[in-house]
């Protein structure tokens, strides 16, 4: 005779095989269901690599082309406002050939907008919604400055270029043209790369933000 773990007795022994209603259920721990990875799945900083890159190339470019305009404001254009009508129609023919023949400034002139447009659609589809919008009012405010080379400045560079040599000129009406509508224009361009340039810096830190 054997005694139950309450105290009552039992009449026989349990036997090997039978199912005994006395026996204390045994809990067996719950097995965790074991999943394979197919592949090394990539993390945040890895996904968010090219989006960081393509951000951060826009705000250096925009930073470029502001320094640009800034230099002429405060430096080529003022001294050349102290040169005769002669010298200031010679610098500046060779100054935009200088520019318009550099493939390199080219490239960065364009891209510039090219980048933050393409970075706005992607931050956007992404859900970075924040993000996205300060770099399109980056693209915005420097698609307004190109509006302007285009409208403005290059058709007055042209018109220089068409004057020819310097040196047989006679109307120099062009240099007043320079001297009032193209600095004034240079000044309005800075100033919009520059609040373009604090708007992709801007997306730039709401992306690291977002991605950490």
């Amino acid at each position: 005779m054997t005694t139950h773990p309450a105290g009552n007795p039992q009449p026989y022994p349990p036997q090997p095989g039978v199912h005994d209603p006395y026996a204390q259920p045994q809990h067996q721990p719950r097995q965790q269901p074991q999943y394979q990875q197919s592949g090394p799945v990539a993390g945040p900083a890895e996904r968010g690599k090219g989006a960081t890159a393509m951000i951060l190339v826009s705000t250096i470019l925009l930073g470029l082309m502001a320094g640009l305009f800034f230099a002429f404001d405060v430096s080529v254009m003022p001294g050349l406002a102290k040169a005769d009508d002669r010298t200031y129609v010679t610098a500046m023919q060779n100054f935009n050939a200088a520019i318009d023949g550099n493939p390199l400034f080219g490239m960065a002139f364009m891209v510039a907008l090219l980048l933050p447009v393409v970075s706005a659609i992607l931050e956007y589809r992404k859900g970075r919604r924040n993000v996205a919008v300060w770099v399109a009012v980056g693209a915005v405010l420097y698609f307004v400055v190109l509006m302007i080379t285009f409208s403005v400045n290059i058709p007055l560079n042209n018109e220089l270029a068409d004057a020819g040599n310097a040196a047989k000129m006679t109307d120099f009406s062009i240099v007043d043209k320079f001297k009032t509508t193209w600095v004034t224009t240079n000044i309005l361009r800075t100033l919009l790369s520059t609040v373009a340039l604090t708007a992709l810096s801007r997306a730039l830190v709401l992306y690291g933000r977002a991605t950490r």
